[in-house]
This record gives C-alpha cells, sequence and structure tokens, in this order.
C-alpha cells in the first residue's frame, strides 16, 4: 500500500524568466498575461522577475511589476527596484582580476572569442563582438583595457562578463569555457547564438532569488518558477514547482518539474491561472 502523496504547499511567489518565457517573441506581454500577473498580486501571490537582462532593459515590464517592485537581472548578478526606475538593490559583482584571468583562459581554449563587459553603468565590448544594439555610451576597446583599473576597487562593479565565439556551436562552447575556468566564476548561456554570460562564482538566478525568498520568509517549495534556457536551469531545479516552456532547451525541460506551453502562447499565464485559482480555493475552503 502507497502511502498518500503530500500535497504541494500553497505558492507564496512565482520566479519568471522573460525572453523566451513571459515575453512572446516581439517582446511583448499578451494581455493575457498582464492579466495574470495582476491577479496572482490580488491573490497575494509575489511575482519577480528573474532575468539576465541588465536593469536598463527593463520598460518592457515596467509597468507590470506590483507590490515590491523588485527584479533579478544580469543572471542574479543584481537586484533592482524598477518602482524606482531601476535602483540597484543590491549587487553580487564579478571581480576585475578574476574576469581577466577568465577572459585569458578563454583566449587559450576556444581562439576567436571576442568579450563585452556589463557594468552597472552599461555595456562596454571589443571590436570584433557583435553588439545587441548600438550604446552610444559604449567604449570599445580589448576586454584587458576594459577591465582594467588604475586604482583597484574604484571603477563600476562588473556584474557580468559575455563571450562570443563566431564558429563554435552554442552547447559546445559553454563546455569549453567551463573546462577552462570553471573554477573561476559561473557560466550559462541564454542566446540561440554560441555567447557566453558569465559571473561570479556561486551567482546564478537561483542563488540570488533564494536570498530574496529568505529575506521574505518564503521557502523553495513554495515558489513556482518558469524558463526557457539554460540560465533557468538552477532556478528551476530550486524551486519547489517549475515550468519548461513548449519552446526550451532539452536541458531545461529535465530540469523542470512540469513544462506548459510556449511563449507565444502565453504558456506563462496558463500556469498562473491556475495556481491563482488554487490560492482562492484553498482561502474559501479555509484550508490556506
Amino acid at each position: 500500500m502507497t502511502s498518500p502523496r503530500t500535497p504541494a504547499p500553497a505558492p507564496r511567489l512565482i520566479a519568471t524568466d522573460l525572453d523566451g518565457t513571459l515575453l512572446r517573441d516581439d517582446k511583448s506581454v499578451s494581455e493575457r498575461t498582464v492579466a495574470a500577473l495582476a491577479a496572482a498580486e490580488r491573490a497575494g501571490i509575489e511575482v519577480f522577475f528573474v532575468t539576465g537582462r541588465p536593469a536598463r532593459w527593463m520598460d518592457v515590464v515596467r509597468d507590470h511589476v506590483h507590490g515590491h517592485g523588485r527584479a533579478i537581472c544580469a543572471n542574479g548578478a543584481a537586484v533592482v527596484d524598477l518602482h524606482a526606475g531601476g535602483t540597484f538593490v543590491e549587487v553580487r559583482p564579478l571581480e576585475r582580476p578574476v574576469a581577466l584571468d577568465v577572459v585569458r583562459a578563454l583566449r587559450a581554449a576556444a581562439p576567436g572569442t571576442s568579450f563585452a563587459v556589463e557594468l552597472t553603468t552599461g555595456i562596454h565590448y571589443e571590436p570584433l563582438y557583435p553588439p545587441f544594439f548600438l550604446d552610444p555610451g559604449a567604449t570599445v576597446a580589448t576586454a584587458e583595457k576594459l577591465l582594467f583599473e588604475e586604482a583597484p576597487g574604484a571603477a563600476a562593479p562588473v556584474l557580468k562578463l559575455l563571450a562570443q565565439h563566431p564558429e563554435l556551436d552554442p552547447d559546445a562552447f559553454l563546455a569549453v569555457a567551463r573546462e577552462a575556468a570553471g573554477d573561476l566564476a559561473s557560466f550559462t548561456r541564454s542566446s540561440p547564438t554560441a555567447l557566453i554570460e558569465i559571473s561570479a562564482l556561486g551567482v546564478s538566478k537561483a542563488s540570488t532569488l533564494a536570498l530574496c525568498c529568505a529575506e521574505r520568509g518564503i521557502s523553495a517549495e513554495e515558489v513556482v518558477a518558469f524558463g526557457d534556457m539554460p540560465n533557468d536551469i538552477e532556478m528551476l531545479s530550486w524551486a519547489g514547482r517549475s515550468y519548461a516552456m513548449g519552446n526550451a532547451h532539452p536541458d531545461v525541460i529535465t530540469a523542470a518539474s512540469g513544462r506548459t506551453a510556449g511563449n507565444n502562447e502565453d504558456g506563462v499565464a496558463v500556469v498562473i491561472e491556475r495556481l491563482v485559482t488554487e490560492v482562492v480555493d484553498a482561502a474559501g475552503s479555509g484550508t490556506a
């Protein structure tokens, strides 16, 4: 005789990735998703946007942040207050000497790699690095020059280092990078191209989310997480309930405890609607 399954705790926090997850491919937030996020907050479920994006790219969801206003950016390297225009609340930086060691290791392990440096003040990149956009404030120089400090600790904190390779398979590049310098920093990826995102050792979406939840007295079992790419894997594995999008990377599907529809089919909203009903029904029956 099998023992009855213990019901999952009522959700208290939703943690969702943005690109490829909450956002549609055109980078919009659907009306259904907007309504679902608002319904979750009304039901007492906090919502955290947890993304690889820098704070300056958060305008797309700024109007949909309720309550606390916090978001986790740069794969866990920063917690920002979107109600205060993206002000940094906490920074978990990659120290510049370590970043330089990573640059040297990757140049040796994968010749042809080019780099960008994401600071709290903006992004700067090497001449061969293909920028996502034209940032008028960007400096173009070698990574060694971008990371140089005349006075140690005096420059803006490094949130993450980005490494791009023009030829390697994305997953193969990630494996090469982890083999070459995995003892120095945390490596992940979220792009369909061979673009690696490098944070301080131990910094990830999951580790920063865990810190934010601990501050609120929320356990992992009370968190529901959504994602689609390898930079979401730790977060999906940590959360009590997690959902890979229909469009997710195969490793993400393996890591998650469940699966939902794709980002263009409002997969996050589909699950949130069920969660809200679950919380409301539990409250009505007095079991919440």
